[in-house]
């Protein structure tokens, strides 16, 4: 082999080195801690969002193993949990799966606000048949190791044409924030990331969100995502946790895998688990 030859070969294998660990695309559980004078005991949040109801595994196995083995005292989910396009199934399994066990609070997201009407309001009904608390502008005090916690949720614009709430987006936050009992400590589940500029005026300590697929590829330490929708090329919120005016965002990356037209390089689909204390 001439010396050309072994420098190609040299790159091709180094190339090889840096993509292929990028297209890893099984499921991580990300941990975040949160302290917060209002908690007095630990509570513990796993939130899930843009499932697309995606595969994970047989009879989604994986994903609600991950669940159980974190022992949430709730489970968060913040839209896109079904498709507009593909078959509910996959979702149908996680949700009937968890609501078993853990209380569940959901708010849509854009893809349930794509479906068609018959589809969006069959899927309204099994999370209803199932227990599982639809927040659409609503809010609910909560009791987890005698504490109350107050949560709320607002529904995704895209999703307003359907929703039994006809106040805006807009509406519904400021609604909920004026609504907030003093000295409880607050969380905002909400499928949108790129309305931090207006969570920051509320009064709510947590917001929780989706939506931006982690910016779909990464280049860890250097780029936190390339395109999120609704905040085009070079995301600011694409995925992690972000503070402002005494207001912490989460935003999850998402359980979207096999659903996406691009593969996600460097972004695992992602469980997120939050622990106040």
């Amino acid at each position: 082999m001439n010396k050309k030859k072994k420098i190609k070969l040299i790159l091709f294998v180094i190339l090889l080195i840096l993509i292929l660990p990028g297209l890893d695309q099984r499921m991580l559980v990300r941990h975040y801690e949160l302290d917060a004078e209002e908690i007095t005991s630990p509570v513990r949040i796993v939130l899930i969002t843009d499932l697309h109801s995606c595969k994970y595994g047989k009879n989604q196995e994986t994903l609600l193993s991950a669940i159980d083995e974190q022992n949430p005292d709730i489970i968060a989910l913040a839209g896109d949990i079904f498709d507009d396009e593909r078959s509910d199934e996959n979702t149908e399994i996680t949700l009937a799966g968890i609501s078993e066990t853990y209380p569940c609070y959901y708010v849509t997201g854009n893809h349930e606000g794509w479906s068609p009407k018959e589809k969006f309001l069959r899927n309204m009904e099994f999370l209803k048949a199932h227990q599982i608390h639809i927040l659409s502008g609503t809010a609910e005090t909560l009791e987890i190791g005698g504490q109350k916690l107050y949560l709320g949720g607002i529904d995704d614009p895209d999703s307003l044409a359907y929703s039994e709430n006809r106040n805006s987006t807009g509406q519904q936050m400021k609604l909920l924030s004026d609504s907030v009992p003093g000295g409880t400590y607050s969380i905002l589940l909400s499928h949108r990331p790129e309305l931090f500029p207006e969570y920051q005026n509320l009064n709510f300590d947590l917001v929780l969100c989706g939506h931006a697929h982690g910016g779909q590829c990464r280049i860890p330490g250097i780029l936190n995502g390339l395109y999120a929708p609704n905040q085009g090329f070079f995301p600011k919120f694409a995925g992690g946790e972000y503070q402002e005016n005494s207001v912490t965002m989460i935003v999850s990356r998402g359980l979207a895998r096999e659903s996406t037209k691009i593969p996600r390089f460097y972004n695992r689909p992602e469980l997120v688990v939050i622990d106040l204390q």
